[in-house]
């Protein structure tokens, strides 16, 4: 699968000189990543309290995901 398009994702941002400008969510230092480095082993409520992120920006992630992998799989 290639990669996604993380511009697409209004929960996102990647600033030059923020975390060496990988995607994190907006109005955080928090990577994207974290959420699929950590999701087989919290809740998405462990996920907020422990990362500073909101529920909404948690949803938007993988609502964004699921999406992305849908349409690569219709177009396969």
């Amino acid at each position: 699968m290639p990669s996604l398009d993380w511009s697409e994702c209004s929960a996102v941002e990647s600033v030059p000189g923020k975390r060496s400008g990988d995607w994190v969510f907006r109005g955080t230092r928090t990577p994207v990543s974290v959420v699929f480095e950590n999701l087989q082993d919290m809740s998405v409520e462990e996920l907020v309290t422990e990362f500073g992120v909101t529920r909404e920006q948690v949803a938007a992630v993988l609502q964004f995901v699921a999406h992305s992998t849908e349409a690569e799989v219709a177009r396969s």
